[in-house]
């Protein structure tokens, strides 16, 4: 059985722990409205924006355009898209094996671009060679952290290297749900027919092609950076409950050591009492 000491140092551990995860609770509650808002403003704008571009593509042939068409021959590439730091519950854990799944069934023909330092690293361990890698947007990524990532991607798309373009990421849903998606980002799917009309019958001016060459570019660093946004609400969420539930772990096992503390206290005290008495008795 423990000491007293060792009992009583043991609380002041946990204690100091549960004033860590207590401010990280705090701070990631703080970050997690901010990100919320942001990712819930800019969903419809993103929404819009891929019905405009549907919408164009039904209207305009596969071949008047490098990213209406699957290029072929070119390799699949899979951004995925985690977060920089951990201590986030088993956001990144999930987000990674989504990922392994679609890697596995595609090896060989498959390229993957990181966004997030969580996702190298575990690429890096699976030994899957990354063409790219980017990190660092901070707490409030800016739409012109994307503008490489989004080149990097359309100059690979329009050379033919890649012929698909997915995105691998985790989905705000709400505080306490973040769901792993996959979305094609390129090519982009024509809108379905209705009533064998495809699309919705909209007049572009000029013309659709002028309109689809200045939204084309727009549409692919919109689309990323949604997907930066929900990751990032994501995390700030999965990180809250996760300190949340560190916090009362904590606070259960305090309780748990303070239990043992008066035990082996009252313990010690009975024992001290028998022995007054029996040296009493002897005396």
């Amino acid at each position: 059985m423990a000491s007293q000491r060792d009992i009583r140092r043991r609380i002041r551990d946990v204690g100091r722990i549960k004033q860590i995860t207590r401010a990280m609770q705090f701070v990631a509650a703080s970050k997690l409205k901010r990100a919320q808002d942001s990712t819930l403003a800019a969903r419809p704008y993103s929404e819009k924006i891929d019905e405009v571009l549907a919408d164009l593509a039904a209207v305009i042939a596969a071949d008047e355009h490098p990213l209406l068409s699957r290029r072929e021959g070119g390799k699949r590439l899979l951004v995925l898209i985690t977060s920089d730091r951990g201590l986030a519950g088993p956001l990144n854990t999930n987000t990674i094996r989504f990922a392994a799944r679609v890697i596995t069934e595609h090896t060989g023909d498959l390229a993957v671009v990181s966004v997030g330092r969580k996702g190298r690293d575990a690429m890096r361990r699976a030994r899957v060679p990354l063409e790219a890698h980017f990190a660092g947007f901070g707490d409030r990524p800016a739409f012109a952290d994307v503008i490489p990532l989004a080149r990097l991607v359309t100059d690979g798309f329009v050379s033919g290297e890649f012929g698909q373009i997915d995105l691998v990421y985790p989905r705000f849903v709400s505080t306490l749900i973040q769901r792993p998606v996959m979305e094609t980002l390129l090519p982009v799917a024509p809108a379905e027919d209705t009533e064998g009309i495809p699309g919705n019958q909209f007049i572009f001016e000029p013309n659709p092609g002028a309109v689809l060459e200045q939204l084309l570019p727009r549409y692919v660093a919109t689309r990323l950076f949604q997907a930066v946004l929900e990751a990032k609400a994501s995390e700030e969420s999965s990180r809250m409950v996760a300190m949340k539930n560190a916090t009362e772990n904590a606070d259960d096992l305090i309780d748990e050591y303070t239990l043992a503390y008066n035990k082996v206290r009252q313990a010690n005290i009975t024992r001290e009492m028998i022995e007054i008495a029996t040296g009493a008795q002897t005396h």
